[in-house]
């Protein structure tokens, strides 16, 4: 019989569709049930915001939070210098010291709209791992850590593995990855009493390292969690759209661009989705994922503004909700749509449609504005755009123009 969990961080990870795998289960729970179980994910500074690929595991925090435990957010401020390879064909970009710094707060900011930091038993706590990788001894750290891993098992872990087997490059630089990114749990162990670990299904083979080192260095009791990668019922990658990344900052993706992105979710994934992304009741999840016509709709737009509410506040996600009632009920302009604004000097003698519709994120590219404009998909004002080559002035933009992309995307475009 499969073992049914009682502490409630892991039935509500059971119940939800949060977990994958898990190393201990049973001693888990126990630990879960006996008192309060600090547990963190990593999370590089490579972007100034994460994405919607990166929700699952703050929700998997949230809920920590919500059930009795201490979440911690740990900044991947040392390792972000390196690049973790998982997933990876290529080496990742680097970053200087100031882009790091600039992204880590960036994506604070996220965070702290879904749990509460501060000095309590269950407050989250926001962690760097360059306060103890900056300042290791490579020659100490070599000589204490490296007896503990082999190249022989390194290289059947999945990062590895899978970049050699496409004849990809892995530097010894990215090599060195997994052995930080386990420094790191026996550190986290050290400093609070972390005890636990989660993270995506491709970080497995790194959690199991820290789990191990920990054990071997001080024997400590150390268990982690993976996800499943979360995919749309279509086979495609959670996290992206027609015109770039789904990030969770307003800066970099507006409000009413993230409710419209959970909005046209397809049929087949609105319980899952809310079951992972939302607060509902399991009950109604599965209630609201089963309803079909009209009313699967409708069950779409409590997915949308259940999760921009948590995003980005119960205003923002009414706000965009009312956009798209105006919007797409009653044919009407809205202020709060995504907004380009273009000057008088930019637009000069006049400015394409084909660009406009680039700069309004629309279209990825001029080529992919032209196909828009072909394949009848392109509208401006609600009327069908002739060509790309049509010229719009000063004077054309002086109110605001809606640009709208199908039936389902839409932006204004204006002069400053």
């Amino acid at each position: 019989m499969t073992y049914q969990p009682k502490s409630d961080f892991l039935r509500v990870m059971s119940e939800r569709g949060y977990m994958k795998d898990c190393t201990d289960l049973e001693h888990l729970d126990a630990a879960m049930q006996k008192g309060v179980v600090p547990a963190y994910i990593g999370f590089d500074c490579t972007a100034p915001s994460l994405h919607v690929g990166s929700l699952v595991q703050i929700m998997m925090l949230r809920w920590l939070q919500k059930t009795g435990h201490k979440p911690v957010v740990l900044m991947g401020g040392g390792t972000t210098k390196i690049g973790d390879p998982s997933g990876k064909d290529t080496q990742r970009q680097m970053l200087d010291a100031a882009g790091i710094e600039a992204n880590k707060q960036g994506i604070f900011s996220v965070f702290d709209t879904y749990m509460t930091f501060g000095d309590g038993a269950t407050d989250a706590v926001m962690m760097d791992n360059a306060d103890w990788l900056d300042t290791l001894n490579y020659i100490s750290f070599l000589r204490d850590y490296g007896p503990h891993f082999t190249i022989n098992r390194m290289l059947t872990f999945d990062s590895v593995k899978l970049r050699l087997d496409r004849e990809q490059p892995l530097t010894f630089l990215e090599f060195n990855y997994m052995l930080l990114q386990a420094y790191d749990f026996l550190e986290l162990n050290r400093r609070i009493g972390c005890q636990l670990q989660l993270g995506g299904s491709d970080q497995w083979g790194n959690i199991i390292n820290g789990i191990e080192l920990g054990r071997r260095v001080d024997g400590a009791d150390l268990f982690g969690i993976t996800t499943p990668l979360i995919t749309k019922s279509d086979g495609s990658k959670m996290g992206k759209s027609a015109d770039g990344a789904i990030w969770l900052n307003a800066d970099m993706r507006s409000p009413y661009e993230f409710w419209q992105f959970w909005r046209n979710t397809s049929d087949a994934d609105v319980g899952r989705f809310l079951k992972l992304f939302t607060e509902l009741p399991v009950e109604e999840c599965e209630r609201l994922g089963a309803l079909e016509g009209q009313e699967i709709n409708d069950a779409k737009k409590t997915l949308a503004t259940e999760v921009t509410t948590l995003c980005h506040g119960a205003e923002a996600a009414a706000q965009a909700e009312e956009a798209a009632r105006i919007t797409f009920e009653q044919g009407a302009l809205s202020e709060d749509l995504p907004t380009v604004s273009l000057t008088a000097a930019e637009i000069g003698e006049g400015i394409s449609i084909g660009a406009l519709f680039v700069r309004a994120g629309l279209s990825a590219s001029g080529k992919d504005a032209k196909r828009l404009i072909a394949e009848g998909g392109a509208r401006l004002d609600d009327v069908a755009v002739d060509g790309p080559g049509v010229m719009l002035t000063v004077d054309d933009l002086a109110t605001p123009r809606k640009l709208s992309a199908g039936k389902k995307r839409h932006a204004l475009a204006k002069v400053l």
